[in-house]
């Protein structure tokens, strides 16, 4: 079993989500920036992962990205097929084998895939250590006594 970029990406991006305040959407900008990602790859994989109801997405000045559900929610096996597909397991033809030999093969292969599927949705976000990330990192701007606006 191999993780892509692109799955590797998806599950930094959402560990910095974690931490960020509930209902504060986080935008893609920082999120590569702070998990030294490309951004414009990391947008993709933010885009999958919003159409398959990890994150949600919102638009405009102050958008970005935030977790659709609670951590201990979002499983390691959901964001692996949110980003790859459907984990399954994959044998070539090889001629070289003889065919009870593959069938017996593509066997374990498929009970090998099923357990790791099993452990990876068992795992969910909030089980795996947090990325260090400067607080001041997700607060938001404060108003300073020149941009506080004025009651009349």
């Amino acid at each position: 079993m191999r993780i892509s970029r692109a799955s590797a990406y998806a599950i930094g991006a959402m560990l910095q989500l974690v931490d960020a305040p509930t209902g504060v959407p986080v935008p893609c900008s920082r999120l590569a920036k702070s998990g030294e990602m490309p951004e414009r790859f990391l947008l993709q994989v933010l885009r999958q992962l919003v159409n398959s109801e990890l994150l949600k997405s919102t638009r405009g000045v102050d958008g970005g990205y935030s977790l659709a559900r609670p951590a201990k929610e979002i499983s390691l096996l959901q964001i692996l097929e949110a980003t790859d597909g459907t984990v399954t397991p994959e044998l070539p033809p090889l001629e070289c084998i003889p065919r009870a030999a593959q069938v017996h093969l593509q066997e374990m292969l498929r009970r090998v895939t099923a357990d790791a599927c099993r452990q990876l949705s068992g795992v969910s976000l909030a089980d795996l250590p947090k990325p260090k990330v400067d607080a001041e990192e997700f607060s938001l701007p404060k108003l300073s006594s020149q941009n506080k606006p004025q009651d009349n």
